[in-house]
């Protein structure tokens, strides 16, 4: 265990799930602990906090409190760029992530996961596979409960961790046991400094430490990954997937339309007509999930029932309801352009398209061809859509409505769609203009769309 520093006091920044199992596990390793929210926390979080008798302040960073810290443990969602950042960075304080800090203080097998998209969709796979096999794992990172909190008072011999690119920025000596890297396409880019390498950059934090007993499974046919194994190496064994069998391919789909997966230890076919998730990202999200199973050496049976029984994630191409013969669709979580272009390619009917948020940058000539190939109208919802409107009002022909709430983009939604069409929620945005989050987004949504059938 490394020693921290001379100073007992550590600071967590940020009081939601991360920073409140984080100062949890703190406690319980005999640190004093200060937790810092410049916003206001949250009932449950602020309950907890107090139950626990660890101080904490909100509405503000007292940076004399703050600047004492011998460490610091950042949120996620605060930039490197927040001006308490900064100067704890000029004063040398040490600052890491909640999953850095929790890895400290715990042995368990670590199964992390990262990409662009489909991050949760695996991570949740995954985790359904191994709970559905009888094994005692836990779910955390962006989804389930804090790692730290489990650690400290609910321990597992296995964990399934979805990790951003924030959440690896800051991690330095953790190390996972199975590395998954689904795919990276633009995202975030306002975070870093609108250099698409420096988001690879973090993204490929995932292989720090990776030792040849552990395994980096990753999409072989994208192109920055290809690229950037060009310039970097890992000890680790290698498990590309693709959707066609390649030389090097451990899971692939094969010409008798059949899911095939190879490890050393454990080998598995099943039809792809089984699985219970659809689409081309979804035989990849599939792949990964299985392959991560065969490597802990779970067994076949159970492989292929709980990849046939998933019921797939919440807002991301979520059926919200069929009302008048116009299906719905919430993918609230599709905030970015390639994220989009997934769920793009799996409809099946003409679509009216709502897009809109908080740009990250965005550039939509990713989508442009199956926006012109299976949608009908767009409508733009946001502060400011001038940048859809005027995007897609200069390279398609479609109609593209401006709309400025939920329920005005929802209303639109029901004056365009016919018969045998579909309304599609993708935004390729984040949410935080009109909306606590993605998931704030597509909760609306379902509910304004369940008032219709009223």
């Amino acid at each position: 265990m490394q020693n921290i520093s001379k100073k007992g006091l550590i600071v967590v920044l940020g009081a939601g799930e991360s920073g409140v199992g984080a100062a949890i596990l703190a406690k319980d390793k005999g640190f004093d602990v200060f937790v810092s929210e410049y916003a206001s926390i949250a009932p449950k979080y602020r309950a907890v906090l107090e139950a626990e008798q660890i101080p904490f302040e909100e509405g503000q960073h007292t940076m004399e409190k703050v600047l004492a810290a011998g460490e610091i443990i950042k949120s996620p969602g605060i930039p490197d760029t927040a001006p308490v950042i900064q100067a704890a960075v000029a004063q040398g304080i040490h600052i890491i992530s909640e999953i850095e800090f929790a890895g400290r203080y715990t042995d368990a097998k670590m199964v992390c996961i990262t990409g662009s998209n489909g991050k949760t969709t695996t991570t949740s796979l995954i985790y359904h596979i191994l709970r559905r096999a009888g094994i005692n794992a836990g779910l955390a990172g962006n989804i389930g409960n804090s790692l730290a909190l489990q650690v400290a008072r609910d321990p597992h011999p296995v964990y399934v961790i979805e990790l951003s690119s924030f959440q690896l920025d800051n991690m330095y000596d953790f190390k996972a046991n199975i590395a998954v890297l689904l795919n990276i396409t633009p995202d975030h880019l306002d975070r870093y400094g609108y250099e698409m390498q420096n988001y690879v950059n973090a993204k490929f934090r995932i292989l720090q430490n990776l030792t040849p007993q552990d395994a980096f499974i990753f999409w072989n046919d994208d192109p920055v990954i290809a690229a950037q194994l060009k310039q970097i190496s890992t000890e680790a064994g290698m498990f590309p997937f693709a959707e066609k069998q390649e030389e090097n391919t451990v899971a692939y789909i094969d010409a008798n339309d059949e899911l095939v997966i190879n490890t050393p230890g454990t080998s598995l076919t099943m039809p792809r007509a089984d699985l219970a998730l659809h689409g081309l990202h979804n035989i990849y999200n599939s792949m990964a999930a299985g392959i991560s199973a065969c490597l802990l050496n779970i067994r076949r049976d159970d492989i292929r029932a709980a990849l046939s029984d998933f019921a797939g994630v919440e807002h991301r191409l979520e059926p919200a309801g069929t009302i008048d013969q116009v299906e719905w669709i919430n993918d609230s979580k599709a905030t970015n352009v390639n994220s989009c272009w997934y769920a793009l390619e799996a409809m099946k009917r003409p679509t009216v398209l709502i897009l809109g948020g908080k740009d990250k940058g965005n550039d939509y000539s990713e989508i442009l061809p199956l926006v012109k190939q299976k949608v009908v109208a767009i409508v733009a919802m946001g502060k400011d859509n001038a940048k859809i409107l005027n995007y897609f009002g200069q390279h398609t022909d479609l109609p593209v409505v401006d709309t400025h709430s939920i329920e005005e983009a929802v209303e639109q939604c029901r004056r365009l769609a016919q018969p045998g069409q579909t309304v599609l929620l993708s935004p390729c945005c984040a949410s935080f203009d009109l909306f606590k989050s993605y998931e704030d987004r597509g909760r609306q949504f379902k509910a304004l769309v369940n008032s219709l059938k009223h």
